[in-house]
């Protein structure tokens, strides 16, 4: 069959985007999204991301995530504002404003007159079990209002803080994110037994209270260029340490985002949302 997709990027996590409204993909098994987000023999993408029919009442539509090793994951920040320019572009709908379906929740998604997009990210998720991660007899301290936790590693230990933005992420501090151990440290972070659901590794410099420089070692993925919820787990890690203030300027290697948190010590979390680029770089079609 042909496939129709196009190819987008948000702050250089780039995707392979798939109308699946108006295509059939119900046959294709997780072997056929490797070979398609493979970049020497398929498309090439970091993540594929499937566009449905909502089945809430309460949402315009649903999407699915798939990491460039087949596996589905439950939210993916950069992937939501593609999605936005994607339906907008296609035609599928007039809306600025947009409500979605997604794993576990549903994300409301608003188009700027400059052309980024912003994501309400919903609220962090922090108790442990949701996370999930298991602390087990982990050396801890506090740090603010959160404790970080010392991960032992293969010969060394190093401290992260455990956050979910709908999927899992250990943030930890480091000095310079240019010579973070991101490709040695992230495999060994992103598999820890302490995450049973293998988590997202993210290395902060915090550059002043609301600029810091990220990079994030993505479960399933590898590096990427971003990590739209990478970022919002880093930020909220780092108000939770009384470290940063809202809104706080993510940079990191395929762009720059901006994540706003009103953190209060009383009442419920806040709304984390999240406002950046997306782009679309190409449309195309293969024989599968």
């Amino acid at each position: 069959m042909q496939l129709q997709f196009t190819k987008m990027q948000g702050a250089g996590n780039d995707f392979i985007v798939i109308d699946a409204i108006h295509q059939d993909i119900s046959h294709f098994s997780l072997e056929q999204w490797r070979a398609l987000a493979n970049r020497k023999f398929g498309i090439g993408a970091d993540q594929i991301l499937i566009v449905e029919k909502a089945t809430s009442p309460d949402a315009d539509f649903k999407y699915r995530i798939f990491n460039n090793d087949g596996s589905e994951v439950e939210q993916c920040g950069n992937g939501s504002r593609c999605f936005v320019r994607f339906v907008r572009e296609k035609g599928l709908t007039k809306k600025t404003e947009i409500r979605v379906e997604v794993a576990h929740t549903i994300l409301t998604l608003t188009e700027l007159e400059d052309g980024r997009v912003k994501v309400n990210m919903g609220t962090p998720i922090l108790e442990h079990a949701l996370i999930p991660f298991l602390s087990g007899e982990l050396v801890s301290q506090k740090q603010g209002d959160v404790n970080e936790f010392s991960l032992p590693l293969a010969q060394e230990s190093v401290w992260v803080t455990p956050v979910s933005m709908g999927n899992p992420h250990a943030v930890q501090i480091v000095q310079s994110v240019d010579l973070a151990p991101v490709r040695s440290q992230g495999p060994l972070i992103e598999n820890h037994p302490s995450f049973p659901q293998r988590v997202n590794a993210g290395f902060m410099e915090i550059l002043s209270r609301q600029l810091i420089k990220l990079r994030v070692f993505e479960r399933g993925a590898g590096e990427t260029l971003a990590c739209g919820t990478g970022a919002c787990a880093a930020v909220v890690s780092g108000i939770l340490q009384h470290r940063l203030d809202s809104p706080v300027l993510v940079k990191t290697r395929g762009g720059d985002l901006e994540i706003e948190w009103d953190f209060k010590h009383e009442g419920p979390l806040a709304n984390v949302m999240m406002t950046g680029p997306a782009v679309s770089v190409f449309d195309g079609h293969i024989t599968i």
